[in-house]
């Protein structure tokens, strides 16, 4: 009796492992898992890494941080590349990629106005533009419109990463051409660049707001396509 009860316990339980090895993961998982979005974490996840290399105003935590910050701005570019190589463009993807550039984007602006580096009133001009645009694009998603990105957003986001990496990097620093070594002054270099980022970041949300205002105007017409960033 007691050998039966066993048994029966021991089929029941190679059924359920069975069930479980032939249980097809969910949608979410299988988009989950995959190079592109892995990529795409690992840029969340180094934050707290990147924060605490902040923290240290000195040469050498700042030189790391600029270093970090330049590895998740590389695999950036590069888990898009993979993701549209491969034909791994998924939900998932689509919703933290934006996220994780804007995670360590506002991370590194904010700790860049805690060490003293950057005006507070830039990264103010900086955020509310993303929270403008975000707002506009979940609204113009809802009503099935598409506006696409326009060339004064590209150049935002390169002046913008680029201007981080050297605010981050922040001390002066000998500069090898090859041909000619000179003094180069991060910070200052770092400030322009994250002014010039500003400038582009209002015109490309003004451009959008008026491409979106647009496309309200004529949504029933024929042609909804309209530029912006």
């Amino acid at each position: 009796m007691a050998t039966d009860r066993a048994l029966r316990k021991q089929k029941k339980r190679e059924e359920r492992a069975r069930k479980r090895a032939n249980r097809r993961p969910s949608i979410l998982v299988q988009e989950f898992w995959n190079l592109p979005n892995m990529l795409t974490l690992g840029r969340i996840l180094i934050i707290p890494l990147f924060v605490w290399l902040t923290y240290d105003a000195d040469p050498l935590h700042s030189l790391l941080a600029g270093l970090v910050f330049a590895v998740a701005s590389i695999t950036d570019v590069v888990d898009g590349y993979l993701a549209r190589k491969w034909n791994l463009i998924t939900v998932v993807g689509k919703f933290m990629d934006p996220l994780a550039d804007k995670l360590i984007a506002m991370a590194a602006l904010v700790m860049m106005v805690r060490l003293g580096r950057i005006a507070a009133w830039v990264v103010i001009v900086l955020l509310a533009r993303e929270f403008i645009v975000s707002g506009l694009r979940t609204i113009a998603a809802s009503e099935g419109m598409v506006i696409a990105a326009g060339q004064e957003g590209k150049w935002k986001t390169s002046l913008q990463l680029v201007g981080i990496i050297s605010l981050c990097v922040h001390y002066v620093h000998p500069l090898n051409l090859g041909f000619q070594t000179v003094t180069v002054d991060y910070n200052q270099v770092g400030k322009v660049l994250v002014y010039l980022s500003s400038a582009f970041s209002v015109w490309s949300a003004v451009v959008y707001f008026r491409a979106f205002l647009a496309m309200l105007a004529r949504r029933g017409g024929a042609d909804p396509d309209a530029k912006s960033v």
